[in-house]
């Protein structure tokens, strides 16, 4: 082999052994996110891609025709297109593009490289960018058009990544080096024929996209449990409200002399109550929806045993077998009879339902209490226990979303969704 079929067929080597340690990398991971799916199959491609060129390097050293010739090179430009296609559609998940700048940049994105791919055929006719000569490829006036479509959309990702406010500096980077190794080494490689300086280039930018990002990640990781943690304290003390243990102390001093059997019960829910409540601080796990039914129902027996008559509950509970976060569904409860039922003199009905449907576990709490304009509710303060903590732990611990649907004097329903 001639030293450009050893550089060419070196580099192939190397890359498909990297790319296949990413491959079994991602398999082993437990959770996937979407853009790490589109990142697998741009891994898998480009394995074949250079297992292609490996093989066209090989067999040229022993076989060659014109019609070999112009049927690899013509595979070889779609697939360098491809390259750039699967990127495209990596950094549009990767970066939770949406709306217009993802339709626009998409109709882009598929209408050149469906004129580039049409253009490649059409070439095996016109010879508009390379022929074949007695077996030995040459390039037209014209090819530096056949990379036309690469250059353009490398300009339309470093944008998308540049104008992108989720992404941070690094991000930003990783992507940009991308976007101008590639394009350098086309540039050069059109001044060094034979040698596939792009194939080079495609190694060392992947390399620094999957190391930046993973850094980025990891970064981000820290941060998300930092603030699960933050709102697992913010929840616990909004919990443990002065007035509250002061209230149901008392009541259970008064029993005391009045029902001792019925102050022990209150004081074994009570410590129960708390314990619960503490736990949450250690506990970042998940827990069974029956454990946190038990926390709520606790919750209730102690304000049943202040409230009596005006707290009547309804529970509907057709499933449990499925996972919460703690304390995600008991503060609901207690918004629903502090701001909802207990602000009416006679009292109200509280109504928990749970239930699954196709795609998730669905829990709701419902009041015919007070009600409140839902456009006004700030979720921001400690008014309503920490709405917006539960909102966010549902997110980051199990893809949950919470809804919520009020009318004033009518009441109040909110519906948590656990996806499956």
């Amino acid at each position: 082999m001639n030293p450009k079929s050893v550089f060419n067929a070196t580099i192939c080597i190397l890359g498909i052994a990297i790319f296949l340690i990413h491959v079994a990398k991602f398999f082993m991971k437990k959770d996937r996110r979407k853009d790490e799916k589109v990142l697998l199959t741009f891994f898998l491609f480009t394995i074949i891609h250079f297992a292609t060129y490996l093989t066209f390097t090989c067999v040229k050293e022993v076989y060659t025709s014109d019609t070999f010739i112009m049927g690899f090179y013509t595979t070889f430009y779609v697939m360098n297109n491809l390259e750039v296609f699967l990127l495209f559609y990596y950094i549009i998940y990767y970066a939770n593009v949406s709306g217009k700048p993802r339709k626009v940049t998409s109709i882009i994105n598929i209408s050149i490289f469906a004129v580039f791919v049409l253009l490649n055929i059409v070439n095996i006719f016109t010879h508009i960018f390379f022929k074949a000569v007695d077996g030995v490829y040459t390039r037209s006036p014209s090819m530096f058009m056949s990379q036309g479509y690469q250059f353009v959309m490398f300009v339309v990702i470093f944008v998308l990544a540049l104008i992108n406010k989720e992404l941070r500096f690094r991000e930003k980077l990783a992507f940009f080096l991308y976007c101008l190794f590639p394009f350098v080494a086309i540039i050069v490689q059109n001044f060094m024929p034979g040698y596939a300086v792009a194939y080079l280039s495609i190694i060392i930018t992947t390399e620094i996209l999957v190391l930046f990002l993973d850094v980025e990640k990891n970064i981000r990781i820290q941060e998300e449990e930092k603030k699960i943690k933050d709102a697992y304290i913010n929840v616990m003390v909004s919990q443990i409200r002065p007035h509250f243990v002061y209230n149901t102390l008392s009541s259970i001093s008064t029993l005391i002399s009045l029902d001792p059997a019925k102050a022990k019960r209150a004081l074994d829910d009570f410590t129960e109550y708390l314990r619960m409540n503490f736990s949450t601080l250690t506990n970042n796990q998940l827990v069974s929806f029956s454990d946190e039914l038990k926390h709520i129902e606790t919750y209730i027996s102690l304000e049943k045993m202040r409230f009596s008559d005006r707290l009547n509950v309804i529970e509907d509970i057709r499933v449990t077998d499925f996972e919460v976060p703690p304390l995600s569904i008991q503060p609901l409860v207690e918004n629903a009879i502090k701001h909802g039922i207990l602000q009416k003199i006679e009292g109200g009905t509280l109504t928990i339902k749970s239930y699954e449907d196709d795609t998730a576990y669905i829990v709701e709490v419902i009041d015919d209490g007070v009600g409140f304009d839902p456009n006004n509710i700030n979720l921001e303060n400690g008014e309503h226990i920490g709405l917006n903590n539960i909102r966010h732990r549902l997110s980051l611990m199990c893809n949950g979303e919470l809804f919520i649907e009020s009318q004033i004097d009518k009441g109040s329903k909110v519906v948590v969704k656990f996806y499956k």
